[in-house]
């Protein structure tokens, strides 16, 4: 059966996930998250995608991306993961698949879940306890977002919208993670990346179907009610 076609929508963002084959580790020391991030900086530019946030854990990845062309996107995914696992596989000298099949992405509902899906990727350290605050995670782009570390990520345009001045910004974005995330938008974002709808909601949908011609599912806010047996 041939595989369903993806549609990216250029100037639209998208939440993308990657995990590794047999949810093992895609990176096991320093050196690997670098040239990971090295090869995005170079492929995204060539390809014209920019990139808001990213966080890079041990055997997965998320990126929130704008693609400006229809198949910005999967190019870029394609070109970095083959580059990458191909390193990966002669850095280790082991063979095989290194990525568990393709990609996932959600397109995401600029107004309403930007900043949302900024403050979920870059909180998935703290989630998985492995740090108590993002900004102690050196492989997420939280220290580039709230800090202005020098980074070549581009600011979506819901992060600009946060104050006139660069400072101002970063003081807005850093007042964000005061607060934990809501356990039904994790669960929203969670289920748009795994079955590759979009997070927005019934107006958003309807724009998106009406003006492109497609149909885009939607996955409803807070968690499926218990089946009784």
């Amino acid at each position: 059966m041939p595989r369903k076609a993806r549609n990216y929508l250029a100037g639209m963002p998208y939440h993308v996930v990657q995990r590794g084959n047999n949810r093992e580790p895609c990176f096991v020391e320093p050196e690997n998250y670098q040239f990971y991030l090295q090869l995005w900086e170079e492929v995204s530019k060539r390809y014209g995608v920019d990139v808001h946030a990213f966080c890079l854990m041990t055997n997965h990845i998320h990126f929130l991306v704008t693609p400006h062309e229809q198949d910005a996107l999967s190019n870029t995914m394609k070109v970095v993961g083959s580059r990458y696992a191909q390193y990966f596989n002669s850095q280790y000298r082991r063979t095989g698949t290194l990525w568990e099949g393709r990609h996932r992405s959600s397109l995401v509902q600029s107004e309403s879940y930007a900043l949302l899906c900024y403050r979920y990727i870059e909180l998935n350290p703290v989630r998985a306890s492995m740090v108590a605050h993002p900004g102690e995670y050196q492989w997420s782009s939280y220290r580039a977002n709230a800090w202005g570390e020098r980074h070549w990520l581009k600011p979506h345009e819901e992060y600009l919208r946060l104050g006139p001045h660069a400072s101002e910004r970063r003081h807005a974005y850093r007042e964000l993670f005061r607060n934990s995330l809501d356990s039904d938008d994790i669960h929203k974002i969670q289920q748009g990346t795994q079955y590759n709808h979009p997070v927005t909601d019934d107006r958003f949908c309807r724009m998106i179907e009406q003006k492109y011609g497609i149909k885009v599912g939607k996955i409803s806010r807070g968690r499926p009610p218990k089946r009784r047996i």
